[in-house]
């Protein structure tokens, strides 16, 4: 990195959390703390709710994981829109009409306190751990790449995201979060339009995409019901809604972007403004990693993209066996390269002259020299594994920082290392203004602090947050790294995220259920779920309907056993 990369990278997080910190300093009471006085705009809204989500991890895996498995993973984001529907119509103004600052307090009201804070403390590990790991994934893709040190990464993004989250609470979090999406929306389009002005003369976009065709990266689309494959057309409209409506339904990171509407309206407009715009975006980001998998078909690539990983065997016993590989590869590499410049040519709308016959031939050569890259690339995580068990020798959230560091012009890299890390704060500000909130007003307020001034609450709501933001950099000190991070924290919500739905959906519709049932039923579903996914019974999407469909069953079982009257009917 140059000092002019220094300088933009320091600069923009810097005015993000001064500007946050001025903005926003001096919150009265705790509707203003936690509900942000009210006063945010449908569009305010829409691009907080889309920040809150699109974390660092968003920017640094989703390209890495359609650069190795093409733009399949978009199906998991197709059950948002129909969720975001659903929660209008239902969830924004039964939350408005009873004036609620968290989602859990209507879960007292319709079932009783236990119900409300065990649905409290599912949400607390979950989004706990979550961010942890919103913190973790720049942190140690930054210090792999950079050498810088892990555990101070970890520390300085905390402190960053503490500052302002702690004295402005949800407005602060809202009004930097529109700065962040500016920053994140610029940089990632330079970063596109970059990589598409490297590719070779000739290789248009439209080109491009042919290649990737070719290599099986624009399979869009699978309509199969095989439990084996993880992302499909089904997985994502059914389970994918359970998910999107759990986590924007009931997860209070994001609960209490909506509820800080001027009314219900706002919030409504800003949830159809995610909805329509999240699908497109995350396609968008999809194909810049699979243009970068375009980019790396004429320009050499390490055999790992993990810089650590390299090192660790480069400098073992296995150097020798690993440098003959390297060698290999480069070989395939030339081959591939002159075959996807003849299909290329083959693509192109004013060759007319050129047979299908050649053009199929090319394609099945391709598709040979990518299954040797890929056995090259596999051989050498096995040989990165034997030189030292403990690296990460899978190298997806390495890909697009190893393309930002390698390929970009100065000041570019400090615009995308911006983005990243502001990602990265975004998303741990929601998460820490969501945990303080659903502390404080769920947990002491109800069950400690019963009678205390406004001034209290507001700062035990800070001292809460402070609190979490220190949990969640021990938990990404201590975090490791999974098959893809994108993946690890839909996962955790998977796991949590079915349960919570089930019980909320119970409140809602089926009012013959009542407290014991739920209370019972949401403890019996959560042990079932995590014994479900550490087995593996089914992808984790699956997870989402399993637990929603579980709760609900054996609370509507349970109830006839236990009788008592329902203490309100809503």
């Amino acid at each position: 990195m140059q000092i002019v990369d220094w300088i933009v990278l320091i600069g923009t997080l810097l005015f993000i959390v001064l500007y946050g910190t001025w903005k926003t300093k001096g919150s009265k009471n705790v509707q203003e703390y936690i509900r942000g006085g009210n006063q945010a705009s449908s569009w305010t809204i829409g691009l907080s709710v889309m920040a809150t989500q699109a974390s660092a991890i968003t920017f640094l895996s989703t390209p890495g994981q359609a650069f190795h498995s093409g733009m399949g993973f978009v199906q998991f984001y197709f059950g948002l829109p129909i969720a975001m529907i659903i929660i209008c119509m239902v969830f924004i103004p039964l939350y408005r009409n009873l004036n609620v600052y968290t989602a859990y307090e209507y879960l007292e009201t319709r079932f009783d306190l236990k119900t409300r804070s065990l649905t409290a403390i599912l949400f607390l590990i979950q989004r706990g751990l979550a961010a942890g790991i919103t913190i973790f994934a720049p942190a140690i893709i930054l210090s792999a790449v950079l050498g810088w040190n892990l555990t101070v990464l970890n520390i300085i993004i905390g402190i960053l995201v503490i500052v302002y989250t702690v004295s402005g609470g949800t407005k602060a979090v809202s009004v930097t979060q529109k700065q962040q999406m500016a920053i994140i929306f610029t940089g990632m389009f330079i970063a596109f339009f970059l990589i598409i002005s490297y590719l070779p003369e000739g290789i248009t976009f439209s080109k491009a995409l042919e290649i990737a065709g070719a290599s099986g990266k624009m399979e869009i689309l699978d309509f199969s019901f095989n439990l084996d494959n993880r992302y499909t057309f089904w997985s994502g409209i059914i389970g994918g809604t359970f998910l999107a409506l759990s986590y924007f339904g009931t997860d209070q990171s994001q609960v209490q972007r909506y509820l800080s509407g001027k009314s219900i309206k706002e919030s409504q407009l800003g949830l159809i403004f995610n909805g329509l715009l999240k699908v497109p975006m995350q396609f968008f980001i999809l194909l810049v990693g699979v243009m970068v998998f375009v980019f790396y078909q004429f320009n050499p690539s390490p055999l790992n993209f993990n810089p650590k990983a390299n090192e660790t065997v480069l400098n073992s016993e296995y150097a020798t066996e690993y440098k003959k590989l390297e060698a290999e590869n480069q070989k395939v590499f030339q081959e591939k390269k002159e075959a996807l410049t003849q299909f290329a040519q083959y693509a192109a709308d004013h060759q007319i002259t050129l047979g299908l016959e050649e053009k199929i031939a090319t394609k099945k050569t391709i598709i040979t020299l990518n299954e040797l890259d890929q056995n090259n690339r596999e051989t050498a995580k096995e040989l990165i594994a034997k030189a030292n068990p403990n690296v990460e020798t899978n190298d997806k959230d390495y890909v697009f920082i190893h393309f930002i560091l390698n390929n970009l012009p100065r000041g570019l890299i400090g615009l995308l290392l911006a983005v990243i890390l502001s990602a990265a704060m975004s998303s741990t500000a929601s998460e820490l203004n969501a945990l303080a909130s659903t502390t404080v007003i769920d947990l002491y307020k109800r069950n400690v602090g019963t009678e205390k001034t406004e001034k209290h609450y507001v700062n035990t709501s800070k001292l809460f947050t402070l609190i979490w933001g220190v949990l969640a950099i021990f938990v990404a000190c201590f975090a490791d790294l999974f098959d893809n991070l994108i993946q690890l924290v839909n996962i955790i919500g998977s796991i949590f995220y079915g349960n919570v739905l089930g019980i909320f959906l119970l409140a809602f519709f089926i009012k013959f259920v009542r407290s014991n049932a739920t209370f019972t039923a949401a403890i019996i579903t959560q042990a079932i779920v995590i014994m479900g996914w550490y087995y593996d019974w089914m992808p984790y999407l699956w997870l989402n309907l399993f637990g929603c469909a579980l709760v609900m069953t054996i609370a509507m079982i349970l109830q006839p056993m236990m009788g008592s009257k329902p203490k309100l009917e809503i």
